[in-house]
């Protein structure tokens, strides 16, 4: 009963915590570069990526996703040959999610060399 009143502080506690030192890191870093001469310009330099975001957050969530359906599929066969629920559906899923999203890795590095 007493733990929920220490987990949701805790909460917001680690992600302000995050969020100061994200920026107090950026800020040091910024007036470390403009001590030694640079131009202030670079902060605001948008890069041009090769790929536009949301087709690699599209790539990477549906073969997130197919992995973990056929995580499931492999899982419920090996069931089938003996294998304990247990064991295979965390195991297959985790496994097939992990292939997944490394072949989007694969596949958003080769987007990235195409275009």
């Amino acid at each position: 009963m007493g733990s929920e009143v220490i987990i949701v502080p805790l909460m917001f506690g680690v992600l302000f915590g995050i969020i100061y030192l994200f920026v107090s890191a950026r800020n040091k870093e910024r007036l470390a570069l403009i001590e030694k001469g640079a131009d202030a310009s670079i902060f605001y330099a948008k890069e041009r990526r090769a790929t536009p975001m949301w087709r690699v957050i599209v790539i990477n969530l549906a073969l997130l996703l197919m992995g973990i359906g056929l995580g499931i599929f492999g899982a419920g066969i090996m069931t089938e040959f003996g294998v304990e629920p247990d064991v295979a559906y965390p195991g297959t899923i985790f496994f097939m999610a992990g292939l997944g999203l490394l072949l989007g890795f694969y596949f958003t590095k080769k987007l990235n060399n195409d275009a």
